[in-house]
């Protein structure tokens, strides 16, 4: 830990999660927004899926550590989703064994602490041609469907409903785009930077409309450092200087009106 306390936001799940600070990914999105008000940790590894979670979850979440989360965003069922292998190796978990796995991976991170909140994303849908085109039969016998992500998605919504935990239904969100297929992915699976903005889009939505305190919204947070200096950069009066440290930069724009 560098300097005072901020809030700790941490990204936990795969692919969706590691690739997030790829260049427009949304997870680098929200980390430019919050970059004086929270600091993001990411904690994304590709292929993994529940069972991989539950099996590090007291080594990324320690319940004795000094400083817990502010809020976990945890993504994890696309991988689980993917049709069984023959051989019994692979990603793919049972429905009601993810939906289980996805309880004790809430239920430990909601124990770190009173102020800890938790925001599960959902599967988002995938371009099975597009899959198809890139990695050819290759992932034949451990297939993933836009149907296998339909269902496991809604499976984790009607748990998080359950829970009194904030989801987003990435499978219903990004499909409101007509040409989402093509737009929102890099490879059929993995989120391109149009896919990404639809999900900083969904989390704006919901750290807004969250009735927490405090308040995690980007918006409503302080600035770390946010007094006057006069060392800033002298204003066009000559004798005042420009206070920056709330200063909202052009790119950022775009996320005002959620």
């Amino acid at each position: 830990m560098a300097g005072p306390s901020r809030p700790q936001f941490v990204l936990f799940g795969s692919s969706i999660v590691q690739m997030s600070y790829n260049i427009g990914g949304w997870g680098a999105i929200l980390a430019d927004l919050y970059a004086r008000k929270a600091d993001f940790v990411l904690r994304g590894y590709s292929g993994w899926n529940t069972r991989m979670a539950l099996q590090v979850l007291d080594q990324v979440f320690p319940k004795d550590a000094a400083v817990q989360p502010s809020l976990v965003v945890v993504y994890f069922g696309g991988n689980d989703a993917t049709k069984a292998h023959p051989s019994g190796l692979g990603a793919h978990v049972p429905l009601p064994e993810f939906v289980e796995n996805m309880r004790k991976i809430i239920d430990h991170i909601k124990s770190l602490s009173d102020k800890t909140r938790v925001i599960c994303l959902s599967s988002p849908p995938v371009n099975e041609a597009k899959i198809h085109e890139i990695f050819g039969n290759a992932l034949d016998d451990q297939a993933r469907t836009n149907e296998g992500c339909r269902i496991y998605s809604e499976a984790l919504v009607e748990l998080c409903q359950e829970m009194d935990v904030e989801a987003i239904n990435l499978w219903t969100a990004i499909q409101q785009r007509d040409d989402w297929a093509n737009a929102c992915f890099i490879d059929g699976i993995h989120l391109s930077a149009d896919g990404s903005k639809i999900v900083v889009k969904e989390m704006l939505k919901v750290l807004k409309k969250a009735d927490w305190e405090p308040s995690l919204y980007w918006l409503s947070m302080p600035s770390e450092f946010p007094e006057d200096s006069p060392y800033y950069v002298v204003g066009p009066d000559g004798k005042t200087t420009v206070n920056v440290s709330g200063h909202i930069c052009t790119w950022q724009k775009e996320w005002l009106n959620i």
